[in-house]
């Protein structure tokens, strides 16, 4: 355990993130592949928190023209909405997209973005010219020192209990590596709970990042089995499966899954170890995941199994509403 945790305000709401994100509540609802609906978005930001906006998700699972999605979302709220900016290396088409996404999100007056799996420089330098803020998804220090060499604001901490792309170290660990590098951190992974919230502001976070809480919500689209199963699980029953992206991607332990196993084979291995197949091996699992990750995610008959969760499953023990879970974590952290 941390033995020099970092100061806090004593007003544990009151922190970097709030005042870049232009919100109340130190709370990211996490960009969701595929459950990132316009109403849960909504539901999260109009709370006090932010609600970030996956655009694959928006455009692909839930059928909204890029811009009318947003647009949509603002009728629901008012309030500050986030992008989500997956910037790996990919196809000249795809990187196209994404900058014309980010380009309609910044006219749109989208002013925070979460960038991930890339160089966020351009993202940083297109936000800046109307003020906007960028923080960037790390899992060790050498990712965090080139966003910081990128011009990000900040950072997002995933480590070993986040759902999706879990990183490899603890949340204490990775605040270590990257809390002296002079921007404010968020902590994405494990937290459920509003003592888990309070805990991560009190060892120096300026927020957290939540998604698995966030599905097991009234206004999540996720099938009804998808979030009866992460009301039952515990944390051992989430596992890492490279199967999915490429990378570990933390999924549910389901018949469906072991069935399908959660390594690749040695030639997918193997391709994913060069620096010029790596990139077009990922795009094609994440291409083949996509489909099956959006047809569980609506298969209320729960055949298909094949769930994305975290280690905060363990906290979770019923459905509720988005915006309840965010004014419930408010008030434990003013106490």
């Amino acid at each position: 355990s941390r033995t020099d945790p970092r100061p806090v305000s004593a007003d544990l709401l009151n922190t970097a993130l709030t005042r870049d994100a232009g919100i109340d509540v130190p709370l990211i609802g996490g960009a969701m592949y595929p459950c990132g609906n316009p109403e849960l978005v909504a539901a999260v930001s109009a709370a006090g928190g932010i609600g970030i906006v996956q655009p694959v998700s928006l455009t692909y699972v839930h059928g909204y023209e890029f811009r009318d999605g947003l647009r949509y979302i603002r009728d629901l709220t008012s309030r500050p909405i986030g992008f989500n900016a997956l910037i790996e290396k990919s196809s000249r088409r795809y990187r196209d997209r994404m900058a014309m996404w980010v380009d309609t999100a910044l006219e749109e007056g989208i002013r925070f973005f979460v960038t991930s799996l890339g160089n966020p420089a351009w993202v940083v330098e297109r936000a800046a010219q109307v003020g906007g803020v960028v923080y960037h998804d790390v899992t060790e220090r050498k990712w965090a020192r080139k966003a910081v060499d990128g011009g990000v604001h900040g950072l997002i901490a995933v480590n070993d209990r986040a759902g999706g792309h879990a990183g490899p170290h603890s949340a204490e660990s990775l605040l270590d590596q990257v809390g002296d590098l002079g921007l404010p951190v968020v902590c994405a992974g494990g937290v459920g709970g509003e003592r888990d919230f309070v805990a991560a502001l009190h060892l120096g976070y300026a927020g957290v990042q939540m998604g698995t809480r966030f599905i097991a919500t009234v206004e999540c689209s996720a099938s009804e089995a998808y979030k009866q199963a992460i009301i039952s699980a515990g944390e051992d029953d989430v596992v890492l499966s490279d199967r999915v992206t490429g990378v570990p991607l933390a999924v549910l332990r389901t018949p469906y899954v072991e069935a399908m196993g959660t390594r690749l084979g040695p030639v997918a291995r193997r391709l994913l170890m060069g620096r010029r197949t790596k990139h077009w091996v990922r795009s094609f699992y994440a291409l083949k995941s996509g489909v099956r990750l959006a047809r569980a995610n609506r298969d209320e008959t729960g055949r298909q199994q094949f769930w994305q969760a975290g280690k905060s499953v363990a906290e979770v023990d019923s459905i509720e509403e988005a915006g309840k879970i965010v004014r419930r974590f408010a008030t434990a952290a003013s106490r």
